[in-house]
């Protein structure tokens, strides 16, 4: 009898000691971890989670690793599979929290803004600039990348649509460029489908739309201006008069353009130069939003033919040659 007690004394001394350990071992995996403020966490391609345990120990991040090195043993089942990437630590967070976190889908991502109007070399410089992309595109002419894209021959500026686009650590700026081309792509067959096919249009093709909406992105920023900058042009055409807009000029001119346009300039032939070419210029020259592909197949209706800018970021619109040329000594010669 007396033996029996002691060994039941003795079990219930091991159960409590265990009862006792088991709660001091589940306590050390909710510390809260040694952080002040949001601080940044990359998880190695190929590191384990032993691994990033005693990273995070070493750094004075996470307390008593041992803990999160028998949960393996004890609870397998609720140890994540770490995930290759940047992670924001919270302070506050505890230690399973952390380790939670390194295992889901909630990677730090960065902006990359490309406003509407950029021309494609201003896309690639921003680019080249952005932080933690891996820059795949760096020495590759606008050839090689356009034939990556599968568009081999074809000349990429209008292509990208511009938006902001968000990527994590790693990510190529060819992955960026792709996901433009193809919001390009999208949008353009979306815009071009959804025209009135009843319309008659002066322009054929979701590629003339491009070129189109491309220099309507060029003239204006006022939102309220595009259909009728798209109508100005859309009679021009319908009447064969030459284009005549600033923009196509500058294009043509690539890197000679110092920041003004002389007569000399408006008389030279380049492929791009509206008051020397018939039409539209051969590619986009620039890379326009949603709104002005949109004015592009739905030019506003009118009589205008003529526009000059008032110098507020919008334009007078003219009927005639003499009221637009009483515009531009009012807005442009007397300012």
């Amino acid at each position: 009898m007396r033996v029996g007690k002691i060994l039941l004394a003795l079990l219930a001394v091991t159960a409590a000691l265990a009862i006792g350990g088991y709660r001091y071992w589940e306590s050390r995996l909710v510390v809260p971890i040694n952080i002040s403020e949001p601080t940044l966490y990359e998880v190695p391609a190929g590191a384990g989670f032993h691994q990033v345990v005693l990273d995070l120990a070493s750094r004075g991040i996470l307390e008593a690793p041992w803990a999160f090195r028998l949960l393996t043993r004890l609870d397998p089942s609720s140890v994540p599979s770490l995930k290759v990437g940047e992670y924001r630590l919270e302070p506050g967070m505890t230690g399973r929290e952390a380790l939670a976190l390194l295992g889901s889908d909630q990677v730090v991502t960065y902006p990359l803004t490309i406003p509407e109007g950029w021309t494609f070399a201003e896309m690639r410089a921003r680019l080249n600039e952005a932080e933690k992309l891996v820059h795949e595109t760096q020495g590759m002419s606008d050839a090689e990348i356009m034939a990556a894209l599968d568009r081999e021959g074809e000349h990429p500026e209008g292509w990208f649509f511009p938006d902001t686009y968000r990527y994590h650590k790693g990510v190529t700026d060819m992955e960026i460029l792709r996901q433009a081309h193809e919001r390009m792509e999208a949008i353009l067959d979306e815009v071009w489908e959804g025209r009135d096919k009843d319309r008659q249009l002066p322009i054929d093709s979701p590629y003339e739309a491009l070129i189109m909406a491309s220099l309507i992105e060029r003239e204006t920023g006022a939102s309220q201006e595009r259909r009728a900058i798209a109508g100005v042009f859309a009679r021009r055409m319908e009447r064969g008069m030459r284009l005549q807009t600033d923009p196509t000029v500058i294009y043509g001119m690539g890197e000679d353009y110092a920041g003004n346009i002389t007569r000399a300039d408006l008389r030279e032939a380049t492929p791009y130069n509206t008051y020397v070419i018939d039409g539209l210029p051969p590619t986009p020259i620039a890379m326009p939003g949603r709104a002005a592909l949109e004015a592009a197949v739905d030019p506003a209706p009118g009589n205008t033919l003529y526009f000059v800018a008032k110098g507020d970021g919008t334009h007078h619109f003219s009927r005639t040659l003499r009221e637009h040329n009483a515009a531009v000594r009012r807005y442009i010669l007397n300012r």
